[in-house]
């Protein structure tokens, strides 16, 4: 809603009714010598077209404003029409929180309803959540919750899950009690998860297995075997896709017999702004739902036999005893859960499929391309979505990352950040919005 200030005759109005002349009586309490005096120092008003004009500008002067950028790692620069922005904007949605009196906000809770029926097609399970803070978040959740289901206190971890969901499952169990490990599985020549180290590393006492899917480098992992590997000491599975995107194209984690599966939203809502912000994907069996975190709306009829909605299910200390929450999520991110669902039903099933593949053909063109590019190699052979890992045989990734900048490109990103191992590595991720030149640009700026 645009701002519309008093009129002269309204403040006029309120200054009667609270008892006062002007506005600076209001501040008579404040020591005279604590008040500024005089008038602030600032520019003269623009109007609005012209303070658009100068915000543009300012814009236009950051570094990278207007470079080709081919960064991914968790975060995605997909199209998200301008209509989901208006539609966010109505006053009955605009609101980044659930309501407390939650039967009340029937428009809310049934667009958060359509949310979760996404959310269960795009990941194939019977149930999912209101939605989360982040991917990282979610993930740490999920092993809380298997934890919890069986009574075991140990996880094994791929070691090609995302380095910062790593650091975010071990901050969250790191003091519940002296006997948890969390042991961290090898990853194979090809950049999927070697399931024979998975194995020896799972025991009687693991409560789960994690696994990126597709993982950080890209690569889409075997759950057959990652199921497989679970079983063999009756542990759960727990699935986490950063890419939602990916799952146009793949089959849903859900079907392919993982018991939670956890993702981020933020490629279906919004574009990157600084990492954030991110909205948490939670999906599980029905038979997991009480252990699940977070909030649950359901659909009901009331009284007169019309339909409603209900939050079925809240989890946290605030609704329930302190001593038997699952969770102490302070809320769902509702507003770009609610994005997702705008962009997702605007998209389609067809839609969806269709921008899947415009990434993966974009993909496999740049795979082609560099592994023809002089200095440079791809050295995972597994099927990727739209990212994949590009090592240099010359140089530090950073190094390339330097020269690829002045030419007006981000490459992607310097693996050496996570792990001196990587050094030489570039982690570069497309999408459907770019272009065949974009491609061809990107191995321009790479070559020395």
């Amino acid at each position: 809603m645009r701002y519309l200030p008093h009129t002269d005759d309204e403040i006029q109005v309120m200054f009667a009714r609270v008892g006062v002349p002007s506005i600076d009586a209001l501040f008579e309490p404040v020591p005279e010598q604590h008040r500024l005096g005089r008038a602030l120092d600032l520019e003269p008003a623009l109007d609005e077209p012209r303070l658009m004009q100068h915000l543009s500008a300012l814009a236009d002067a950051n570094e990278g404003a207007r470079m080709l950028s081919f960064l991914g790692g968790g975060m995605y620069a997909h199209h998200v029409p301008p209509a989901v922005d208006q539609l966010l904007q109505r006053s009955e949605f605009y609101t980044a929180y659930t309501p407390y009196q939650a039967e009340l906000s029937q428009g809310t809770l049934q667009a958060i309803f359509e949310f979760q029926t996404i959310v269960c097609e795009l990941l194939g399970t019977d149930v999912a959540n209101a939605s989360m803070y982040d991917a990282a978040s979610a993930a740490a959740e999920a092993v809380l919750m298997a934890r919890r289901i069986k009574r075991r206190s140990n996880v094994v971890l791929s070691g090609a899950l995302h380095p910062e969901t790593i650091e975010t499952i071990r901050t969250y169990v790191r003091n519940l009690d002296t006997d948890t490990t969390i042991a961290l599985a090898a990853v194979g020549s090809d950049g999927r998860t070697d399931w024979d180290d998975v194995r020896k590393r799972v025991t009687e006492r693991t409560a789960a297995v994690v696994v990126g899917y597709p993982n950080f480098f890209g690569c889409v992992e075997d759950l057959d075997a990652a199921r497989s590997a679970a079983d063999g000491g009756g542990a759960l599975l727990i699935t986490a896709t950063a890419e939602p995107y990916a799952l146009s194209m793949l089959r849903p984690p859900g079907a392919c017999g993982a018991d939670i599966c956890v993702g981020e939203g933020q490629a279906l809502a919004a574009p990157p702004q600084y990492g954030g912000p991110g909205v948490g994907l939670f999906g599980a069996s029905t038979a997991f739902v009480r252990q699940m975190p977070g909030r649950l709306v359901g659909r009901t009829v009331d009284s007169d036999g019309e339909p409603g909605y209900v939050l079925t299910l809240s989890t946290r200390e605030q609704h329930i005893r302190r001593e038997r929450a699952t969770s102490n999520i302070c809320t769902n991110h509702g507003l770009i859960a609610l994005a997702m669902g705008i962009r997702t039903a605007m998209l389609g099933r067809r839609g969806f499929e269709q921008a899947g593949q415009r990434c993966v053909d974009a993909a496999q063109y740049l795979r082609a391309a560099l592994e023809n590019l002089e200095g440079f190699e791809v050295p995972y052979a597994a099927p990727v979505f739209n990212e994949l890992v590009v090592r240099s045989q010359r140089e530090d990734a950073s190094a390339v990352l330097r020269r690829a900048m002045a030419r007006g490109v981000i490459a992607g990103i310097d693996l050496g950040r996570f792990d001196r191992a990587w050094r030489r590595d570039l982690l570069v991720a497309v999408t459907e919005l770019h272009t065949r030149a974009d491609l061809d640009r990107l191995l321009t700026a790479l070559a020395p």
